[in-house]
């Protein structure tokens, strides 16, 4: 597994417009319909990477607790599925039923979503404020696969409290590490 760090995309970035497939409920949804009244986080995720498996619970109770407070939460996955087909939207939707996402999991066909973002890794992940301007991206917390420090989203957390809190974020943000999307 190759570690690949995100590309940090640069603070204050609008985040790019998209529609997509749901594959829980199989409809299109939009940024628009899917972000939150005080912010969004966009997660590129997928099924088989073993980064993403080590933070799948972290990510999950994350936006159970911050869903009620305005925060949207979208997952996409753009791998290819030529080349990796457990990262299937059929299996997308398999994988966010056990893990019990409580927000949408998109599939970007075409990787253009994912291109827009700057996307790197799985998982990488966004914090937007309520007019959609970058104001995090980076790292869950310090947690990978065995190296024994226990999943907090403790980064992610202190952004987002300090979104709602109205405090400034801090500029230094740790990129995150994961498996580098599976471009065709």
């Amino acid at each position: 597994m190759a570690l690949t760090p995100s590309n940090m995309l640069s603070l204050g970035t609008k985040a790019p417009d998209f529609s997509l497939i749901d594959t829980i409920s199989d409809k299109t949804i939009s940024l628009n319909e899917a972000k939150g009244t005080h912010g969004t986080v966009i997660m590129f995720i997928c099924n088989h990477c073993p980064f993403v498996k080590h933070v799948n619970e972290g990510i999950v109770q994350l936006a159970n607790d911050y869903i009620s407070n305005g925060i949207g939460f979208i997952a996409i996955s753009s791998n290819d599925v030529e080349n990796y087909p457990a990262d299937a939207p059929h299996l997308m939707k398999e994988n966010a039923q056990q893990e019990g996402f409580s927000f949408p999991y998109l599939y970007d066909k075409t990787q253009e979503v994912a291109k827009a973002y700057d996307a790197a890794c799985t998982p990488d992940f966004y914090i937007f404020d309520k007019d959609l301007a970058l104001v995090y991206r980076g790292q869950l917390d310090d947690s990978r696969p065995n190296n024994g420090i226990p999943v907090t989203g403790n980064d992610m957390r202190t952004a987002l409290d300090a979104l709602l809190n109205e405090e400034a974020i801090s500029a230094h943000q740790k990129p995150s590490i994961g498996c580098n999307i599976k471009w065709f």
